[in-house]
């Protein structure tokens, strides 16, 4: 199978009128071409992740791509970067780590993407239609704008997503095709009781299921109600991105694709049906903690960003009474302008929450003592704590999170689960 493209497209690999695009472009063929892919997409817009600093490469990278006058051709929001741009002394890294990553948030701007710096840009108003073709990078914002939104686009890696976003373009493949959206798997869930299918922790749990069962295929979940909060689907798919490679999946009578179950599947393809049963579930929420000591350190939240409404129920759960350990909740910009008109962030500052906006603690040296013991409500933090900051990890639900956080040590209602 050879990649075809148009005449437009074939003008750009070479045009030295525009050597930025022209080297973006030729990447995206050079992927394309890799991936099996028949011919190009447009693209509407793009959701870069990498403009977080990992090293001086990424740095040179964009700064070449602006040196040759690129721009990016599409409306294109941001991901976290590697400072808290209103307190880079939080961050706990030499000079040159700063400098590097403030170079490369800079280089990003320049090529025109929008300064959002979430990994939610969802909740940020960047919210493409059911069918649009998009190029997003970050595994939960993938996850979602593919499931929730039911938009298209494949699991964009760094520098690809911005090579996609300059040229307008994306390899034709895997989810952004009709039939690389089946799903070949269905997570039935009807036995699971109305009371553990409201709580809120539950959702990262059965994402820790979904993505190591499914790790790279489309599953339909059976059996959840279909007044779902987008914070749980975004918990949820953010579970299933980290333990597996999830990029979609379907709750039959929510997501938009999946009005019911036979919608998301084709005849011809065969299917695996895996019954979810409380104990499966309890499994799950155990496997994200690492830890069982009542020793807490810190408490994280956000990641994916903290919502408003995620931040307003915080508060209505702490009642005003104060942390009796160092509390972090990463958001975005979007979330801290609307907590500061109606007084929620001086309220929860003055109980003892620190924000972290822009960045996130689980990918920026914030946590100023390596060792220790976090919790958290987040299946993702879960995964990627202890690698990234040192910390072992217990995972409960928002409740159990504040209540440990008033107490000073681990608190967790383990009786709704049994």
């Amino acid at each position: 199978m050879s990649l075809k493209l148009s005449d437009v497209e074939r003008t750009w690999l070479n045009d030295d009128t525009a050597p930025g695009r022209a080297m973006a472009m030729r990447l995206v063929v050079r992927a394309a071409e890799f991936l099996g892919a028949e011919r190009m997409v447009p693209i509407v817009s793009a959701h870069i992740d990498g403009c977080l600093y990992h090293g001086d490469s990424g740095v040179r990278f964009v700064e070449t791509l602006r040196e040759r006058g690129a721009t990016v051709s599409v409306p294109s929001t941001m991901n976290v970067g590697a400072l808290d741009l209103g307190n880079e002394e939080r961050v706990c890294a030499d000079a040159h780590f700063k400098a590097m990553a403030r170079r490369q948030m800079d280089a990003y701007l320049d090529l025109g993407c929008q300064p959002s710096w979430t990994c939610a840009p969802y909740q940020a108003g960047h919210r493409p239609g059911r069918g649009e073709q998009v190029a997003w990078g970050e595994s939960n914002a993938v996850a979602f704008v593919n499931s929730v939104l039911g938009a298209r686009t494949e699991r964009y890696g760094d520098l690809l997503d911005i090579c996609c976003a300059v040229a307008g373009r994306a390899p034709f493949v895997g989810l952004h095709r009709d039939e690389g959206r089946w799903a070949n798997m269905i997570l039935d869930v009807t036995g699971l009781s109305p009371r553990l299918k409201a709580m809120d922790a539950l959702y990262p749990a059965l994402g820790a299921i979904l993505g190591a069962e499914a790790g790279t295929s489309v599953a339909v979940i059976d059996g959840l109600p279909a007044d779902i909060s987008e914070d749980n689907l975004k918990a949820l798919g953010a579970a299933a991105a980290s333990k597996g490679a999830v990029g979609l999946f379907h709750v039959a009578g929510r997501t938009p694709e999946a009005p019911d179950v036979a919608a998301v599947l084709n005849d011809q393809l065969p299917v695996e049906v895996i019954t979810i049963t409380a104990a499966d579930i309890r499994a799950a929420r155990d496997s994200l903690s690492n830890t069982r000591t009542a020793r807490l350190d810190c408490l994280a939240l956000g990641s994916p960003h903290f919502s408003e409404a995620e931040t307003r129920r915080l508060a209505a759960l702490a009642g005003g009474r104060a942390f009796q350990i160092p509390v972090y909740i990463c958001t975005g910009r979007h979330t801290m302008d609307a907590i500061d008109e109606d007084g929620t962030r001086a309220q929860l500052e003055a109980q003892g929450v620190e924000f972290i906006v822009d960045t996130c603690v689980v990918v920026t040296p914030i946590l100023k003592d390596l060792g220790g013991v976090l919790m958290t409500n987040s299946g993702k933090f879960a995964h990627y704590a202890t690698p990234n900051t040192g910390y072992d990890v217990v995972f409960g639900s928002l409740e159990d999170c504040v209540c440990s956080a008033i107490a000073g040590r681990v608190e967790r209602a383990d009786a709704v689960w049994r």
